[in-house]
């Protein structure tokens, strides 16, 4: 028999036979608007549209089973099973939003709201398996501090005109981008309700890839492999889910398509279909895999 979880105040309830899970639907304990899930579901839906449960809503997509999509304090971790993760927009919209974006980032002081605005716009572009509905709760009064703060940095360091501070200059723009990549991962969620992920990897391991990449320019091929290693530390460092993100592409991948994404962007009007097909190809080979899967093959 089946076994079910429920959603309340944002932490997960369960499981409950379903017996039982029922006398609480009955008793009110679990509303029409309460989010459920059981094994066999994609992710979590309202009890109102599982049919038989309370009544209403078409019946769930079904993919093979899989462990509680929940984890942690209330974060949503999707269910057991695996998959790569997908990438779909409108060419249109792309287009636009980006030109806004470009524009607007013109007069330099509308970034944090630009930037803000954006991601909210392309992270529920993206499809994760057994995470529906994907999004971004971030807001820009948080970038605001560090985004202008550089800005005053960097032009007190112009003034001063030395090389050694515009190298530091270089370190703490790093530093930001790793503080930047905490926070969007941190404000992740699906369903409305946060997902509880982390980046735990160190600012001086993001400092050495970084570093790293840079170097690896001179090699005219060797950055590609250098991009491959990095996504796949990434990829370990993302911490809150019970599957683990791997990422499957190799450097040669990156190399000959960063080849034929330049020549084609340098014809301008294809640029957002080149992006459009780079990113469907970063998601395809980024999977969620059970964990210990890779250890097994």
């Amino acid at each position: 028999m089946a076994s079910w979880f429920y959603a309340s105040e944002g932490k997960q309830q369960g499981p409950f036979p379903e017996g039982q899970f029922r006398d609480l639907v009955a008793q009110g304990v679990v509303r029409p608007d309460t989010l459920v899930w059981s094994e066999g579901m994609a992710g979590w839906q309202k009890a109102v549209e599982i049919p038989s449960l309370i009544g209403g809503g078409g019946a769930p997509p079904v993919i093979p089973a899989g462990g509680p999509p929940m984890m942690g304090s209330g974060g949503y971790a999707g269910g057991g099973g695996g998959g790569s993760l997908s990438v779909d927009f409108s060419i249109l919209e792309f287009t636009w939003r980006t030109l806004v974006l470009v524009i607007g980032s013109c007069f330099v002081i509308p970034v944090p709201w630009l930037f803000v605005w954006y991601t909210k716009w392309i992270v529920p572009c993206i499809k994760v398996p057994g995470r529906p509905n994907l999004s971004f709760t971030g807001n820009a009064m948080t970038l605001v501090p560090w985004f202008f703060g550089f800005i005053v940095l960097a032009i007190a360091l112009g003034f001063v005109g030395s090389q050694l501070l515009s190298n530091l200059l270089f370190i703490v723009q790093i530093v930001l981008y790793w503080l930047l990549i905490k926070w969007m991962i941190a404000n992740l969620a699906s369903n409305g309700q946060p997902l509880a992920l982390s980046f735990t990897g160190s600012v001086w391991a993001y400092i050495g890839w970084n570093l790293l990449f840079a170097i690896s320019i001179i090699t005219i091929i060797g950055w590609a492999w250098v991009a491959a290693a990095q996504m796949r530390w990434f990829c370990r460092s993302i911490e809150g889910t019970r599957r683990e993100i791997v990422f499957k592409g190799s450097g040669l991948d990156i190399l000959w398509r960063g080849i034929v994404a330049a020549i084609l962007c340098s014809l301008i009007i294809p640029i957002p279909w080149v992006y459009r097909w780079i990113m469907n190809w970063f998601a395809s080979q980024t999977e969620l895999a059970p964990r210990g899967a890779q250890s097994r093959m």
